[in-house]
């Protein structure tokens, strides 16, 4: 047997050991980062973002200013619990729940204009009946009516010849809270009570119940309007033998509050009556 044969023997040909190719190295798997403990991800402000998108487009959108109110105060309740969470280390996406709390912000005030626009569309457009109404039927009140040609004073009640009352309660400053709109910098903000009592045989429709005040120098003031119920106004019909009781808020300038002047109908069919007095 040959050197070359032997298989156990070194091959003379072979380079030397340190030029010959290395085997590649083993491939080596990426370690894994276990995550923070507790930490998961960010439902609720997740929830909060949707939501408060959802929520603004809806405050664009005529007569769903309810619907985005709602809307809005559950992202701004999600994304504020969802933003604590993660900044104590127990979820993730901060900003993402901070961005839901402040879309929640503001679709709440989208919902209080959209209030405000849609009860003054309704008004002119009550107003715009009213006067219609008017000019093809004769007024409740006869003109010798004592209570149609006189003011009346904050307090007193105005009784229509088929039973119907309307009660206008004395002036109250009210206290505006964030959201509220309407309001003159400046001006006081004055509340009035307004109770309609059916003592008549027919259901009437109060919805266009909507006071309208001027100040003592004839300048009208406007309505005041907020999350907390700074003017409510009536709604349905009122059956024979029930009342129904809303509060109007106005802002009135400090030098026309010495004398007010406050008219309201309980509906289309009836003549305004006129209340008159010292706003605080």
């Amino acid at each position: 047997m040959t050197l070359s044969e032997n298989p156990s023997s070194p091959d003379p040909w072979a380079p030397p050991p340190e030029d010959r190719p290395h085997d590649p190295p083993p491939f080596a798997y990426p370690a894994m980062v276990p995550p923070a403990p507790g930490q998961v991800g960010n439902g609720l402000g997740v929830a909060a973002l949707t939501v408060g998108i959802i929520g603004t487009v809806l405050g664009f959108l005529p007569f769903l200013f309810w619907l985005s109110g709602i809307l809005g105060v559950l992202a701004l309740i999600f994304g504020l619990v969802g933003h604590s969470r993660a900044r104590k280390g127990l979820a993730t996406h901060k900003r993402m729940a901070l961005a839901g709390a402040v879309l929640g912000g503001l679709t709440m005030v989208l919902a209080v204009v959209g209030l405000f626009l849609t009860v003054m569309f309704v008004k002119n457009a009550v107003d715009d009946a009213r006067a219609k109404i008017r000019a093809r039927h004769t007024p409740t009140a006869a003109p010798s009516d004592p209570g149609a040609q006189r003011p009346l004073r904050f307090g007193q009640a105005r009784k229509y010849d088929d039973g119907v009352t309307v009660t206008v309660g004395r002036p109250e400053p009210y206290r505006l809270d964030d959201f509220a709109v309407g309001h003159e910098k400046g001006d006081l903000a004055v509340q009035w009570k307004v109770t309609i009592v059916n003592g008549g045989k027919k259901p009437i429709d109060i919805t266009s119940a909507l006071p309208s005040v001027r100040d003592a120098d004839g300048a009208s003031a406007g309505n005041i309007f907020d999350g907390d119920g700074a003017t409510k106004p009536f709604s349905g019909t009122l059956l024979p033998g029930k009342r129904a009781v809303s509060r109007f808020s106005y802002s009135v300038s400090p030098g026309g509050a010495k004398e007010v002047q406050l008219e309201v109908s309980p509906d289309g069919r009836h003549e305004d009556a006129i209340w008159a007095g010292p706003a605080r």
